[in-house]
């Protein structure tokens, strides 16, 4: 059973699954901090992060600060906190955030460290390794450089994973590989690694740029782009008729005897469909 108060950092879905399993172990929150709301969709209406709904619901207190400043530093020293788990919360950790807690921040981190630090791990993943995995590390004042507290490689059915499944395995196996190890983490148990900083490799930040298909490319990398950008940007390419030229963006496709084969796609302006429905329209 849970010994000690902890706040949670994390906003996306990924937040959610490592929620989950740390529940399962009996280990809740006694606050979560996670994004503003955002305005989201056609109708750009205001929507809660993933991490606020699932908060509300388990009536746990929620922050979300536009800036980790003394205000914040302020709201969150009201919950008597010893430590703090952070995972696809999307801001850098202040110095003073990371030296209010008594044991300090724990990040699930989905990549084998020191492999893939920074903002894009699970489509980095998918876009250039063959393995997966999930570090749980303690932060320090660099990005993704703190010690590794516990590791463990990942299996996938299939290779390259679509970025939704891998999503949701990654943060369900670093909830549990948290929970299993905060026991000694708590009683200050825990033995500690220092990664291999030489071997260390850096991943970017996205943009719709980088999810353009070239589809006379190599169709294996190809592939690995269209399931690494499932959920955003969205993998596309531009094609050309005598009605002019349109942006397709493809949500389904797959290898066959070498090729690339689409399945399904989202003509710009329109609803997903089939690519031969398309193609008989054009």
């Amino acid at each position: 059973m849970q010994k000690t108060k902890f706040a949670f950092f994390g906003t996306d879905s990924i937040a959610i699954c490592a929620l989950e399993e740390l529940s399962n172990a009996g280990y809740l929150p006694a606050v979560i901090i996670c994004s503003p709301d955002k305005p989201k969709g056609r109708g750009l209406s205001v929507t809660p992060p993933p991490s606020k709904i699932w908060a509300l619901e388990k009536n746990i207190p929620v922050i979300q600060p536009i800036k980790l400043d003394d205000v914040f530093l302020v709201q969150l020293k009201q919950y008597g906190l010893q430590f703090g788990v952070v995972a696809s919360y999307g801001k850098i950790i202040s110095e003073p955030v990371l030296n209010s807690f008594q044991l300090g921040l724990l990040n699930i981190h989905p990549s084998l460290l020191p492999k893939l630090r920074g903002p894009s791990p699970i489509e980095s993943t998918i876009l250039t390794e063959n393995t997966a995995g999930v570090s749980i590390i303690k932060i320090d004042r660099e990005m993704d450089h703190g010690p590794i507290l516990a590791q463990r490689q990942v299996n996938f059915s299939e290779w390259p994973p679509r970025y939704k499944d891998a999503e949701k395995i990654l943060g369900s196996e670093g909830g549990r590989i948290l929970a299993e190890i905060l026991p000694n983490f708590i009683n200050d148990e825990t033995k500690e690694r220092e990664q291999n900083h030489g071997e260390a490799t850096f991943t970017k930040k996205i943009t719709k740029e980088d999810a353009l298909i070239d589809l006379s490319g190599n169709p294996a990398q190809n592939l690995r782009k269209i399931r690494a950008y499932e959920e955003w940007p969205g993998a596309y390419f531009f094609y050309e008729s005598n009605k002019g030229k349109t942006r397709i963006k493809i949500t389904e496709a797959h290898i066959e005897a070498g090729q690339l084969m689409l399945d399904k796609v989202v003509p710009e302006g329109k609803k997903e469909m089939s690519w031969v429905d398309f193609k008989k329209g054009n």
